[in-house]
């Protein structure tokens, strides 16, 4: 129901980073196996309240967490989760969405939608894992011209127009921004975006998407380089 151990390899592997994994027992077990097999230490709870006193008892890298648990509606508006903030990756329903759990301020997030793939899942974490060391390119502000991207916020702006970027959305402009005038093929795209490629359509309506909420005004800076892929910046500063 939830994905397969047996996806072949190459598969993104951890170095003894230590999450914690939050969900009922069926997505817990799955989890936590793979996970250590991966090369990560894992604790695990079965609830909102268990992970909490997880995380105040120890220290973590990361939170694998099922968002759709019935405990979490306003666990964190009351009390501060954590005194530093962790990044989190959320397993959700495509109807969970606009959900994303606010209420648990744990820092940077990432989704994947269940029922999930292992490999989606361990290429997320490594993602943002990469993303969480001190002087990492999340703590400060990313930006082109008029076109920022805070990573404390998780909230980009063109001016003073926020853009209302989806996660993948928001995953796409990253990466475009970090290579700026760097041309980057479908595959690379799609395996940032989601942690694997999911064919030429999926990744032409992200871009699509993405222009049409960043490019509504000049100059244009999403461009497509055909049969190479997509690049960010000015087209007369290319080079």
């Amino acid at each position: 129901m939830y994905g397969s151990t047996r996806e072949k390899p190459p598969l993104a592997r951890g170095a003894g980073q230590h999450l914690l994994v939050v969900g009922e027992q069926d997505v817990v077990e799955l989890l936590s196996t793979t996970l250590e097999l991966a090369g990560y230490r894992i604790g695990v709870a079965g609830s909102g309240v268990e992970a909490l006193a997880r995380l105040g008892a120890g220290r973590f890298d990361l939170v694998v967490l099922d968002a759709e648990l019935p405990d979490l509606e306003g666990l964190g508006r009351d009390r501060p989760v954590l005194a530093h903030r962790l990044p989190v990756l959320l397993l959700t329903g495509c109807d969970s969405l606009d959900r994303l759990v606010p209420e648990l301020d744990l820092g940077e997030r990432d989704y994947v939608t269940k029922p999930f793939r292992m490999a989606e899942v361990l290429a997320r974490v490594q993602v943002l894992l990469r993303g969480n060391g001190p002087g990492s390119p999340r703590d400060v502000a990313l930006g082109y011209r008029d076109l920022v991207l805070d990573d404390t916020l998780c909230e980009a702006r063109r001016g003073t127009r926020t853009l209302g970027l989806t996660p993948a959305e928001y995953r796409l402009l990253r990466h475009l921004l970090v290579n700026a005038h760097r041309v980057l093929s479908k595959e690379q795209i799609g395996r940032y975006v989601w942690g694997d490629y999911r064919g030429d359509n999926a990744i032409e309506q992200l871009v699509s998407r993405l222009r049409r909420k960043v490019d509504k005004e000049a100059p244009v800076l999403i461009h497509t380089r055909r049969g190479f892929g997509y690049w960010l910046g000015r087209a007369d500063a290319e080079g």
